[in-house]
């Protein structure tokens, strides 16, 4: 009786709302219902969905940076010398969790942590869009994989039944990725641990579980303990043989081709593909299947390298040493700091500096860059940002 009174609720509303509200509240209903068919609580129901509203998440939905930023701008913004001095404090900080989790999954702890600082700045950016409501909006009005969101919107609703998150922490980015180590809802209700013991899995607020629980996906993803992710190569001259992620062959193989290391030593036992995420004129690596265990994580090579080269950097390993083919280097975020200090300096309206380089930056940049003749493209840049030092 009380799920017809609902239906035609919404359906009295649909008679005198515009197009749009009546797509999106028919949509909302076939989420309640399709929740109360998952097994969730008609009280987590209302309360979750009771009074929602859609936000802006659809509009992020080809903006994402692995895919739109130059590999070199990508990498500079996430491994950078104050990255690698956090990481380091927090690896001795959580050195028990890290153990503890290495112990049962066989991770190594600086790959676990570096997805901590790739993924959310070791917790300091973790999105402020509600899941529910994010994914609510893409599971009704995104024009591709609503399905896909539709299943993530169900998870999430068993994650809120179950009691792991509480509602108020249960914030994350647009495509609903949320908690230190930006879980998606279902590999959350797949992977998640209970690190610490608590009778939660909470990686939302506990840092011990989010590691424990990145440590398991890992090691659900293939991961090999003790083996490395890859190491950086270098090419003979005029490189012309065969590359790419997927295309695994014996070191032997790269060996006949005149790869060698960096150092001029032999690659070593095993198999392993060569990546060119800048292609042959930029930096070459050899990757195992630990690298394909990371790219799991976040289906892109340049989010992949960054985590491995930022776990290289946390062991005291050098960073990437072979010069990116480009004239105008990627910026730390210190120096896209002062790029947005000295723009505030001549006049551009920008907020407090934060690194960020969002849209009001971009417009700032490609307007310095046109009155002073630089190519008007917005990207900050090192070219930019000696310009606006007066060098």
């Amino acid at each position: 009786m009380k799920a017809n009174f609902l239906l035609a609720a919404f359906g009295a509303v649909c008679l005198c709302a515009s197009p749009a509200r009546a797509d999106w509240s028919s949509c909302l209903a076939g989420l309640r219902q399709s929740a109360a068919a998952a097994g969730v609580s008609s009280a987590t129901i209302e309360n979750a969905l009771g009074a929602l509203e859609p936000n802006d998440a659809v509009s992020f939905m080809d903006q994402q940076p692995e895919f739109t930023t130059p590999v070199w701008d990508y990498i500079a913004g996430l491994v950078d010398e104050e990255r690698v001095a956090e990481g380091r404090e927090l690896m001795h900080r959580h050195a028990g969790a890290l153990r503890e989790a290495e112990s049962r999954f066989g991770v190594d702890p600086a790959v676990v942590v570096a997805v901590w600082g790739v993924e959310s700045d070791f917790g300091k950016s973790f999105g402020k869009r509600p899941v529910v409501q994010s994914l609510a909006t893409l599971a009704c009005q995104a024009p591709r994989r609503a399905d896909y969101f539709r299943k993530e919107l169900m998870a999430a609703l068993k994650i809120l039944d179950h009691g792991d998150i509480a509602p108020q922490e249960f914030v994350g980015s647009w495509a609903g990725a949320f908690g230190h180590t930006q879980f998606m809802p279902s590999t959350f209700l797949s992977t998640a641990v209970d690190l610490d013991g608590d009778g939660r899995r909470n990686i939302a607020s506990d840092p011990a579980d989010a590691l424990g629980s990145t440590a398991n996906f890992l090691h659900k993803a293939g991961w090999t303990r003790g083996a490395t992710w890859g190491f950086e190569v270098r090419l003979p001259e005029r490189y012309a043989g065969p590359s790419g992620r997927t295309n695994r062959q014996p070191m032997s193989t790269w060996a006949s081709h005149g790869i060698t290391r960096l150092d001029g030593g032999p690659l070593g036992e095993g198999r392993a593909a060569l990546l060119l995420p800048a292609g042959r004129n930029g930096p070459a690596f050899l990757v195992t299947h630990n690298f394909d265990a990371i790219y799991a994580y976040n289906a892109a090579e340049s989010y992949a390298l960054a985590i491995c080269t930022l776990s290289d950097q946390l062991r005291g390993r050098p960073g990437i040493q072979t010069p990116w083919p480009t004239d105008d280097p990627g910026l730390s975020r210190a120096e896209r700091r002062e790029l947005q200090a000295l723009l505030i300096r001549r006049g551009y309206e920008l907020g407090e500096p934060d690194g960020v380089i969002g849209t009001k930056t971009k417009e700032a940049i490609a307007d310095f860059e046109g009155r002073n003749g630089l190519k008007r493209d917005g990207r900050a840049g090192l070219k930019v940002l000696n310009a606006l030092r007066g060098q």
